[in-house]
């Protein structure tokens, strides 16, 4: 690692390592001999910096993918890669499976639905207070059904997943999510149905979240290492 972008430089640890530069000025960070961007802050960053990381001839890595649910944004991220001939990396970050909804997707896809549950903390500061009082919730409760689209712009630190999912199958107006507070559960869980050419296929992901950020979980970052450490390894799993 040698630069972090952040938001406010009074919020952060400046202590990372000999010669990491920790700046809030994008100039800056984009002065920095890099070949690979990764973003963890959040949809605004994406709005933010994300072409022009880009277009400044750096690949990005997309975390915070729900942001995608803003197609002008999609749109623009897209043509910048392309200008510049970069890639826009997705990580498969909190679910498992994207890999085969993609290949699916090559074929005929009929549907793909994600059901997301989390324990009451992680919908804290969420949507989900707007639904059921979570102080008092005593099963398992539906406060969200619609398109990745709309759950992304709902939910936009906690179903990420949905963006993901979508862009590797059918869209974010066709892929149903379903989202549920769980006060049984102590891990994140995201279930993954999808019918096609291909055949079927059922997936489910029981993370163990962060204790930091309940609305995430440690695979996030595992996911975006892998990332990272495959971008300069000679041998590549599960493209």
């Amino acid at each position: 690692m040698k630069a972090v972008l952040v938001r406010r430089l009074s919020s952060v640890d400046q202590e990372l390592g000999d010669g990491v530069l920790v700046t809030d000025n994008e100039a800056d960070f984009l002065g920095v001999d890099v070949d690979l961007v990764v973003e963890a802050a959040g949809h605004g960053a994406v709005q933010a910096h994300g072409v022009n990381v880009l277009q400044s001839g750096r690949d990005l890595i997309v975390v915070s993918v729900g942001a995608f649910c803003d197609q002008s944004l999609y749109e623009a991220v897209w043509a910048a890669a392309e200008k510049a001939q970069r890639r826009i990396i997705v990580p498969s970050a909190a679910v498992a499976g994207l890999d085969r909804i993609a290949a699916g997707a090559q074929g005929r896809l009929d549907s793909v639905t994600l059901t997301t549950r989390k324990p009451v903390a992680a919908w804290r500061g969420t949507f989900a207070e707007e639904v059921v009082n979570l102080d008092t919730l005593t099963e398992a409760t539906e406060v969200f059904k619609g398109t990745a689209r709309e759950a992304s712009r709902t939910f936009p630190e906690s179903v990420n997943v949905s963006a993901a999912l979508s862009l590797a199958g059918v869209g974010l107006d066709e892929t149903i999510v379903r989202v549920m507070v769980d006060p049984d559960l102590d891990r994140n869980t995201h279930q993954i149905e999808a019918v096609g050419q291909f055949g079927k296929v059922s997936i489910q992901v029981e993370n163990t979240p962060s204790k930091k950020n309940p609305k995430t979980g440690y695979i996030v970052a595992m996911s975006v290492l892998k990332v990272i450490k495959g971008n300069a390894s000679p041998l590549v799993i599960g493209i």
